[in-house]
């Protein structure tokens, strides 16, 4: 018989003490389902530990993610090839990745506005399906005149991606859908870019926060919509960011016009957490498994 030594015990209630979260993340990969992740959920870790960060997302039972921060031809810090790597071995796909309009920041690298060709070669050695504008920072959209021509600018950048055999989109916040010099910019966006280029990232929390009912969306603009972000609300007067299924939208309601919308793609995200990140996807992985995406 091994006698017991304190590495030995050490090792055993470290064991004992794991078993039950990671009991759970077994239960939640043996289903897997189409949402996947933003990655900006977890970007303090990922700014720490890519590599380790990128193992957990997927050992909660995540098969996708959706990437952010691309700069200077760098995923995380890492090269095309390095980040495809890293992906592959933690049994990960990117389907779609965010990224910036450049005009507040004229000296980045891989932005619409300034080396958007190598962006695009970028996504696809990774096999990108899908390219996003993420946002427009506050000095980038003060007239309405702003959002006509950046709907021009995203016409011109899916030309590029459609040459890659990649989709454009946008993703929204709230203030598209406030009024700007009598008009809702998101209309602008809708009617000014050609709706086979220009497809649309349909974040569910902030079109709720803005009052805009995302069925009604669908129906305007059928087959628009092919990404949608699964952010829930708190049921609270300030309605702040909740883990997916346990918050106020009615996420299996949505989903009933997912062919309307066109959706392809799903993505978690939780642009705030009060717990800690992992604890809160593995939250929101375990209520995805529940809806019919």
């Amino acid at each position: 018989m091994t006698p017991i030594t304190r590495r030995s015990a050490l090792k055993a209630g470290a064991l004992a003490l794991a078993t039950p979260f990671l009991s759970s993340l077994d239960a939640l990969a043996a289903k897997p389902k189409a949402a996947g992740l933003q990655l900006y959920t977890v970007r303090d870790l990922m700014a720490k530990d890519p590599d380790g960060t990128i193992a957990k997302v997927a050992q909660i039972g995540y098969k996708k993610v959706e990437n952010f921060g691309y700069s200077d031809g760098k995923f995380f810090g890492k090269s095309p090839k390095d980040y495809a790597a890293l992906l592959k071995q933690n049994g990960l796909t990117t389907p779609s990745g965010h990224y910036l309009l450049g005009k507040q920041m004229p000296a980045m690298k891989g932005t619409l506005m300034n080396d958007w060709s190598r962006a695009v070669d970028d996504a696809a050695e990774l096999g990108q399906q899908y390219m996003v504008c993420a946002y427009l920072f506050p000095d980038e959209r003060k007239v309405l005149d702003d959002y006509k021509r950046y709907a021009d600018i995203f016409n011109k950048s899916a030309e590029a991606c459609k040459a890659r055999g990649i989709q454009f989109a946008y993703h929204n916040h709230d203030f598209e859908f406030k009024e700007l010099e009598g008009q809702i910019p998101y209309d602008i966006l809708l009617k000014n870019t050609d709706a086979n280029l220009v497809k649309m990232e349909l974040d569910l929390y902030w079109t709720v926060f803005a009052g805009k009912d995302p069925v009604a969306l669908f129906n305007q603009s059928p087959g628009r919509f092919p990404l949608w972000h699964l952010k829930d609300m708190e049921k609270s007067e300030k309605r702040e960011f909740a883990e997916v299924g346990t918050g106020s939208i009615d996420f299996a309601t949505l989903l009933k016009s997912k062919k309307k919308a066109g959706l392809v793609h799903s993505f978690v995200e939780q642009d705030v957490c009060k717990r800690p990140p992992l604890e809160a996807i593995a939250i929101s992985y375990g209520n995805v498994q529940k809806l019919k995406i």
